[in-house]
């Protein structure tokens, strides 16, 4: 049986990439790296998306972001840590920098 075309539920409200730098590569899904960490990390992961630079660095200390989300300090280093381990965020402090998917095309 043919599945019906896919149709936007709000035609006024279609989704456009704005000219800044937060986007998502789709391999954080198709590769698995989802997988790896809790949603705790990938809250992080895309809070720091959302406000980092075009080389995906951002100055945004701890508190700052524990506070935004919601967590406490060892809450948001345990996070941090997942990422780190699927080597999706690299950290010194007080610079973050999301990093570029290993391997793949995109």
């Amino acid at each position: 049986m043919a599945q019906p075309p896919k149709e936007p539920v709000c035609r006024d409200r279609i989704r456009s990439i704005p000219r800044g730098f937060g986007w998502m590569d789709h391999r954080l899904v198709r590769d698995h790296y989802v997988e790896k960490c809790s949603s705790r990390a990938l809250a992080l992961y895309l809070f720091l998306i959302a406000v980092s630079d075009g080389e995906g660095v951002s100055w945004w200390s701890e508190r700052s972001l524990a506070t935004r989300l919601g967590m406490e300090a060892d809450a948001l280093r345990q996070a941090r840590a997942e990422l780190s381990a699927a080597d999706l965020v690299a950290f010194e402090h007080p610079v973050w920098q999301v990093l570029s998917l290993k391997g793949g095309r995109q």
